[in-house]
């Protein structure tokens, strides 16, 4: 593989483990990460889910840049509708200037959350509307200059720190296009309009301050193991984590309910999400994320590594850059 390989953490939390332990682990992967030569981890942001902990994104940025030294981090993304361009741009201005040169700002307009959550968080349902002025306003105060007279985000300004627009339809491809900003498409959970997006998005880009050339960043799942029946069983634990987060309400499902509503049709959506997925030894991952580089005419892979505990994703990090040939620069923590 020739193209950057990078990693997408949900902070998940698993079964019988703690938002504390989640984090933990995150830590380790992104050091990992950093020591094997992937490109950059991003965290999503998402709220009111229980199975994962990346609700105060910036936040978590924050603590993992803190345990690493190299690596790029980000969001991927923050849901700018949820917020104000200025908070953010303060939010991660600040991250800029603490750790200069490695924070990346993926932006997406959904809500990351139900409608209940919406509320809770206080989000107007018509903000999204305003989605591309919102990240006009969070550049100008980014790299300037303003586009509120008066107002200027300390710090943020001049930090230039780069935004990349994070889509799963024709809309966010369209947008990234006019702004000539970097694509990410969420491949790994909404497969549907990948192709499509991808090549409006090529054929519409104008180059910009930021970036001159079109730069598409795909999602794919991955579950590498050491054989392909510990991958097949991981992966089936994942799916099964998948149908507790989308249908449980609180409820936890036995394996066998599980299984039985995946062979469902309304568990059908749960395994059309996770359409582009490699799974299985680190050869046969290396042969799928090649062939799927090409399918989605990425310039970047983003992994979303997919176990149910900790210690299977660190495999599968692990596995997948020794198969890829990354730049390796472990050393001793």
């Amino acid at each position: 593989m020739t193209i950057p390989f990078s990693i997408l953490d949900l902070a998940t939390i698993g079964k019988g483990q703690t938002a504390a332990e989640s984090f933990a682990g995150s830590v380790a992967m992104a050091q990992l990460a950093e020591d094997l030569g992937y490109r950059r981890v991003w965290y999503a942001e998402h709220h009111n889910m229980s199975a994962i902990a990346s609700s105060a994104t910036s936040v978590l940025i924050a603590h993992i840049a803190a345990h690493t030294k190299s690596i790029r981090l980000g969001a991927g993304g923050v849901m700018l509708p949820n917020h104000s361009p200025l908070t953010i741009a303060e939010q991660f201005g600040t991250l800029e200037t603490l750790h200069p040169g490695r924070i990346d700002l993926g932006l997406g307009r959904a809500p990351g959350s139900d409608q209940n959550t919406m509320r809770a968080l206080r989000r107007d349902p018509l903000a999204a509307d305003s989605f591309p002025q919102d990240v006009l306003e969070l550049q100008g105060y980014l790299t300037g200059p303003t586009r509120i007279q008066g107002v200027e985000a300390t710090p943020g300004k001049g930090t230039d720190v780069p935004l990349y627009i994070l889509g799963s339809s024709l809309f966010g491809a369209r947008l990234a296009a006019q702004l000539g900003l970097p694509y990410a498409f969420a491949s790994h959970f909404a497969p549907n309009a990948l192709q499509d997006a991808v090549a409006l998005y090529r054929r519409e880009f104008k180059p910009s301050a930021q970036l001159e050339v079109p730069h598409v960043i795909a999602g794919v799942n991955v579950v590498a193991a050491d054989t392909t029946a510990e991958a097949q069983e991981m992966f089936q634990a994942t799916k099964r984590a998948r149908v507790g987060l989308f249908f449980g309400n609180g409820r936890i499902f036995t394996d066998d309910e599980a299984d039985m509503i995946l062979d469902s049709p309304q568990g059908q959506h749960v395994l059309t999400m996770m359409k582009y997925s490699a799974v299985g030894t680190s050869e046969a991952v290396l042969e799928y994320l090649d062939g799927f580089a090409s399918h989605a005419d990425a310039d970047e892979l983003i992994i979303a590594h997919q176990s149910t505990g900790t210690q299977g994703r660190l495999r599968s990090v692990e596995l997948v850059a020794e198969a890829a040939g990354l730049v390796n620069n472990v050393t001793a923590r």
